[in-house]
C-alpha cells in the first residue's frame, strides 16, 4: 500500500489516487466498487461517465479531450471544472487518453458499472441478504444508538473521558500509529494535535479517515488483501439499512474485517459467531456524500432514547469577555472536549460554567493542541445567539489565546550536535562552509569558532572531518589541539533557535 503511515489521509481520493494502475483494474471488478467511486466523483465526472459508458465499444465513438470540451460552456469557470473532472477520471484510471489521443473508458470498469445498473452478471457484490427472516430483529433506532455509541467510545478514548473502557487493539492501532494519540511521561495515551483536528471534523470524515488509515494496517501488519479490503468497504456503502446479510458469503479476510469494524460502529452482530450482521447508518452512508445525514440521523435516534449523549452537537457554546464560557449541552464527549482547554468550574443538568486561563490554554498547547483549533471549535460550536453579533468571538478572547501560543513558542529546541575547539579561524570556516551548503547548520558563532548541525547531519560532518585530518596526516600537515582533528563534536548538546 503507497499511502505514508505519517500522513493521516481523511479524503478518499488520495488514497484511490495512489495506488497503482493493475490494483485499480482488480478493484473495478466489483459492481459495488463501481458504484462507490462513481458516487463520490464531482457532477461533471459523473456526467461525463454516463454519456460514454452504453457508447463503448458498443458503438465506437472516437473523441479526443478538445471534443468533450465542447460539451461546456466556453467560460472559464466551466472549463476549469471539466479539467478538473477529466483529471479525476484519468488519476483513477477510469478514463485514459491512447497513443492515438483518444479517450478510453476503462474497459473493467464499464463493463462491470454496466451490470451495476441494469442487473446483469451473477456477482454477489452487493451483499447477500439472509433468506430466512431474524427472531429479534433490531430496528434502525437501536442501529443509530449502536453506531454512536461504538463510535463515540473511541473518541471518548481519544480525550480521556473518565470510566472509558480500553478499546479494541484495531482502534488503538490505528490511533497511534495515524498520531492522533501519543504516549506520555507517565506512559499513557493523549491526544495529540492531530487528534484535536480529527475531533473537528464531521462524522462522515472521521470514519474515512479511520478506515483509511485501517487500510494501511491492514496491508502492512494483518497481510490483507488491499483490493479485498476496499471492496468490502464500498460494499458496505451500498447496503441498505435495518437489512440483514449473510456472514457466509464473505471471504475468510472479509470475516476478520467485519469483527474490527463492528468495534468501530459500522456493523452489528448480536454475538461475534452470528450468522448474519447489519450495517449500520455509519456504514451506509460511506459514499452516499451527505455527511449531514449521518450526524441529524443518529443524534435524533440517539436523543429520543439516551437522553446525554444525544445533545445537540453543534450551537452551544457561549463566550464571553471576561473569558467565561457557558455550554448548553449534557453530552459527555463535548464536556471532555471543553476540558482539553478549559478549566470547568460547576455542571448543570443541561449546562456547563467554565473559564477560559493562561493555564488550560496553555495545558492544550503542550499536547499540541493549537491556537487556532482551539479558535475554530469555538466557532464551530458557537451557540446561536453568539452568530447574531460580528465577530461572533469576543476579539479580547481570540486575541489572548493568540497571545498565550505565542508566549509559549519563543523560542524552539531543537536537538542537534555541537561542533567548537577549531584550532584555527581557517578550519572552522571550511568545515562550517561545508555544512552550510549542506542545509545541516542550526547555529553558529564565529567568534567563538562554535556551530551546531542536525542530527541527520552530525555523521556526515564528522566523516568530513575525519577525511580531512586523513589528508593531512598523509600530507604531514598539522592537525587539531592535542591531536584530537580539526573540530570536537560535543554529542547530544541542544541549541536554540
Amino acid at each position: 500500500m503507497p499511502t505514508a503511515v505519517t500522513h493521516f489521509k481523511t479524503n478518499i481520493y488520495e488514497c484511490l489516487e495512489a495506488l497503482p494502475k493493475p490494483t485499480l483494474d482488480q478493484l473495478y471488478r466489483e459492481p459495488a466498487t463501481c458504484l462507490a467511486i462513481f458516487r463520490l466523483l464531482p457532477p461533471l465526472a459523473r456526467q461525463l461517465v454516463m454519456s460514454l459508458l452504453f457508447t463503448q465499444p458498443i458503438s465506437p465513438i472516437n473523441l479526443t479531450q478538445s471534443d468533450l470540451r465542447l460539451w461546456v460552456k466556453n467560460e472559464a469557470a466551466a472549463l476549469a471544472k471539466f479539467d478538473e473532472a477529466l483529471d479525476k477520471l484519468s488519476k483513477l484510471s477510469i478514463m485514459t487518453t491512447d497513443s492515438t489521443g483518444y479517450i478510453q473508458m476503462n474497459s473493467s470498469f464499464r463493463e462491470r458499472f454496466q451490470d451495476c445498473l441494469t442487473g446483469g452478471g451473477d456477482h454477489q457484490s452487493f451483499g447477500v441478504p439472509c433468506e430466512r427472516p431474524a427472531k429479534d430483529k433490531p430496528d434502525i433506532t437501536f442501529l443509530d444508538r449502536h453506531a454512536m455509541k461504538q463510535w463515540e467510545e473511541i473518541l471518548h478514548f481519544m480525550v480521556g473521558t473518565e470510566s472509558t473502557r480500553q478499546p479494541s487493539a484495531a482502534v488503538l492501532k490505528v490511533v497511534t500509529r495515524a498520531k492522533l494519540m501519543k504516549e506520555g511521561k507517565d506512559k499513557q495515551l493523549m491526544i495529540t494535535n492531530k487528534g484535536f483536528q480529527f475531533l473537528l471534523q464531521d462524522v462522515n470524515t472521521q470514519v474515512w479517515a479511520f478506515l483509511i488509515q485501517y487500510l494501511d494496517i491492514a496491508d502492512e501488519l494483518l497481510h490483507m488483501n488491499v483490493v479485498e479490503v476496499l471492496n468490502f468497504f464500498f460494499m458496505l456503502g451500498s447496503l441498505e439499512l435495518g437489512m440483514d446479510y449473510s456472514v457466509e458469503a464473505l471471504t475468510p479476510t472479509q470475516k476478520q474485517l467485519l469483527d474490527d469494524l463492528a468495534n468501530f460502529g459500522l456493523a452489528y452482530r448480536r454475538k461475534k459467531g452470528s450468522s448474519r450482521y447489519y450495517p449500520t447508518r455509519l456504514a451506509t452512508t460511506l459514499t452516499s456524500g451527505n455527511s449531514a445525514v449521518v450526524s441529524s440521523a443518529v443524534s435524533s435516534s440517539t436523543s429520543t432514547t439516551t437522553g446525554e449523549d444525544g445533545a445537540t452537537e453543534q450551537g452551544f457554546i457561549i463566550v464571553e469577555t471576561n473569558y467565561k464560557l457557558y455550554a448548553y449541552t449534557e453530552s459527555k464527549l463535548q464536556i471532555s472536549v471543553l476540558r482539553l482547554f478549559c478549566e470547568l468550574q460547576t455542571r448543570f443538568a443541561n449546562m456547563v460554567y467554565a473559564l477560559i486561563t493562561r493555564d488550560s490554554v496553555r495545558k492544550a498547547l503542550k499536547h499540541g493542541i493549537t491556537a487556532n483549533q482551539i479558535i475554530s471549535y469555538l466557532t464551530s460550536h458557537a451557540h446561536p445567539q453568539m452568530k447574531k453579533q460580528v465577530p461572533l468571538l469576543p476579539p479580547t478572547v481570540v486575541d489572548q489565546i493568540r497571545l498565550w501560543e505565542m508566549e509559549r513558542n519563543r523560542l524552539v529546541a531543537t536537538e542537534c550536535h555541537l561542533y567548537k575547539e577549531f584550532r584555527n579561524q581557517g578550519d572552522y570556516e571550511m568545515v562550517l562552509k561545508h555544512a552550510t551548503n549542506l542545509g545541516y547548520v542550526i547555529w553558529s558563532n564565529a567568534r567563538k569558532r562554535m556551530f551546531s548541525v542536525t542530527e541527520e547531519g552530525h555523521e556526515h560532518v564528522r566523516n568530513y572531518i575525519k577525511k580531512k585530518i586523513a589528508q593531512r596526516k598523509t600530507n604531514g600537515g598539522g592537525v587539531g589541539e592535542a591531536g584530537s582533528g580539526i573540530g570536537t563534536p560535543n554529542n547530544g548538546s541542544p541549541s536554540v533557535r
